[in-house]
């Protein structure tokens, strides 16, 4: 409650209507596939483009190195050339991949992510300071500077005299007097205006280049207390890390003798001074350098545990696993991977989630009707849809036709329907762009068979292009067996829930009801306007009701608020019937 303490007019705003909601979007994509290279762990990347993921992930994937599992960036041309604008996707390797590697005295470059493309890479280090002046005067390590701009405590420094060059660390700055971590010993002080004597700070600059790609990372500091030390500076590049390895001591002098021939301990050796030029050589040159040792693993037969990716916890979940982390999905593929255990944790994935869809694609071998039915046997579900045959399209990689599995493309076109149109509206009915044939023609009497037990055909109509022809779930419950309905579902859901969380801890009273009502009833009559739900009016197309009906005495005092809501989903006009009769002049 305000609190009133003083005579006057005090004018307060509240809020006691129903809360605009917006719908979550439902057209993007997520991708699962073996890449060139790009991240493995984490959270999946969006790319907007074949360009971003060309930049990222790399290129086309060959069929003599990848054979059957090269199709994700097939699938995610298609994806964007089909109608589709956002996809995320998430890079899997084979557990034996590695990542190429080089060294250069301290420091070791690693490419930033396993694969044999790291030897198509090249990484430059060169010499840099990031500040350069006069030496005034001397006393001893204090330094007294023209100009000590730049200069920070842990800088390792170049003193030179005109002939011989020195190096020491920097210990502390103070105005323009540095202090080093030893006494200097050469004539470095100069007071002449173009004087040879200097001193500057030791950096190195790296530059790694791949293809197009270049990155550059300025006056780096090998020095773990700096604060431009290598490793920070470098911790977000795409393409390497950088490790610096702690350089060798020199070996301990032999031990002293004192006049009665005793042994004197020796003092505690120095650290040995890590000094950036040491990697050039001394001569102010440059290095380029090569990872070796990187291997894209075995491809060729990756196994479904590749696929599956693996659960470490925030940050470390791989392939499947890492969507966890992803709240932005609607569309799901592994593209081309038919593998029945990968198929069905895709599956379980979905519909753990209750936010996604699943797309599935069926082998290319499997041609005849009984074949694919038994593939389509193993699996029940209404969170997932099953296309065939495979697409004849330009493989810009092997410059030729091939063929591709149609997950990809279906993705782009459920992502345009939604849209164009609206999820309610099945993606069906569609041409498929980019597509010149087909692996397998099928006729009418064969759809008989396999469109009723939810394997959507692709087909060619003379006149009319190749079209997608089916607009089914894999479910055996009638109620589900329209994908749109299910994927009509989700939007409501997750839409609701994205935009009810100022629901959460209000008090659970009549207004409260009211509000909530209001609020989901102004969004659903805005999806009946847009032609998502059946009826002719409001009442027809949904209800909603929360209060008394709902919930019980118990559930308000456990903190239970209960909505039920209710909706009339439209149906595909899938089988479009005119019955025609014979029509007599007299009649």
């Amino acid at each position: 409650m305000a609190e009133y303490l003083s005579p006057g007019v005090y004018v307060e705003e509240y809020d006691s209507g129903a809360t605009p909601m917006q719908g979550v979007s439902t057209s993007t994509a997520g991708f699962v596939g073996l890449a060139e290279r790009g991240p493995v762990a984490g959270q999946p990347q969006l790319v907007t483009s074949f360009a971003d993921y060309k930049r990222m992930y790399g290129g086309y994937l060959s069929e003599a190195s990848y054979g059957g599992n090269r199709f994700l960036p097939y699938a995610v041309e298609q994806f964007f050339t089909n109608g589709g604008s956002r996809a995320y996707i998430m890079r899997a390797v084979p557990a034996d991949a590695k990542a190429g590697t080089v060294t250069a005295g301290v420091l070791k470059i690693t490419a930033a992510n396993p694969g044999a493309w790291a030897e198509d890479m090249r990484v430059t280090v060169s010499p840099a300071s990031k500040a350069k002046t006069q030496v005034l005067a001397v006393s001893g390590a204090d330094l007294t500077l023209k100009n000590a701009d730049g200069f920070n405590p842990g800088d390792v420094v170049e003193l030179f005299d005109g002939k011989t060059a020195a190096h020491a660390t920097v210990k502390s700055v103070l105005d323009k007097v540095v202090t080093l971590d030893a006494p200097c010993a050469l004539d470095v002080a100069d007071t002449k205006v173009g004087t040879a004597k200097y001193i500057k700070t030791c950096e190195i600059t790296i530059t790694a280049r791949l293809g197009e790609s270049v990155e550059t990372f300025e006056n780096l500091s090998l020095k773990a207390d700096a604060l431009n030390n290598v490793c920070v500076k470098t911790a977000k590049s795409d393409l390497i890390t950088v490790e610096v390895t702690a350089p060798k001591a020199a070996p301990a002098p032999a031990p002293a003798k004192d006049k009665d021939g005793k042994d004197v301990p020796a003092p505690a050796p120095k650290a040995a001074s890590i000094v950036p030029y040491e990697l050039c050589g001394g001569t102010g040159s440059e290095l380029v350098l090569t990872p070796a040792g990187g291997s894209n693993g075995s491809v060729l037969t990756a196994s479904a545990d590749t696929f599956l990716g693996k659960d470490d916890g925030p940050g470390k979940r791989t392939a499947l696993q890492a969507f966890q982390e992803n709240a932005n999905v609607s569309i799901m593929a592994i593209p081309g991977v038919t593998a029945p255990e990968v198929q069905a944790a895709l599956i379980a994935f979905c519909e753990a989630k209750k936010s996604c869809f699943a797309i599935l694609d069926v082998p290319m071998e499997l041609k005849k009707t009984n074949d694919v039915a038994n593939f389509r046997d193993m699996y029940d579900s209404t969170y997932a849809a099953m296309y065939h045959p495979w697409l004849e399209m330009y493989d810009a990689g092997a410059k030729r036709s091939a063929y591709f599995p149609p997950s990809g493309a279906m993705a782009g076109i459920y992502a345009r329907t939604d849209v164009e149109r609206g999820v309610h509206k099945a993606p069906a009915n569609e041409v498929v762009r980019g597509c010149t044939g087909l692996s397998c023609a099928y006729n009418e009497g064969e759809q008989d068979i396999l469109n009723p037990i939810g394997v959507n055909l692709i087909r060619a109509f003379t006149g009319r292009g190749i079209r997608v022809w089916g607009a089914r779930t894999i479910s055996s419950n009638g109620l589900w067996k329209y994908l749109n309905v299910r994927r009509l579902f989700i939007y409501v859901e997750e839409s609701i829930k994205a935009n009810t969380n100022w629901v959460v801890f209000e008090p659970n009273s009549t207004v409260l009801w009211s509000r909530v009502t209001r609020t989901i009833e102004t969004f659903l009559a805005t999806c009946w306007r847009d032609g998502a739900l059946a009826g002719s009016s409001p009442d027809q197309a949904f209800f909603v009701e929360c209060g008394p009906t709902t919930m019980t005495q118990d559930d308000i005092d456990n903190g239970r608020l209960i909505c039920q809501i209710g909706i009339a989903p439209v149906k595909p006009a899938e089988f479009v019937i005119f019955r025609i009769t014979q029509k007599t002049a007299s009649e």
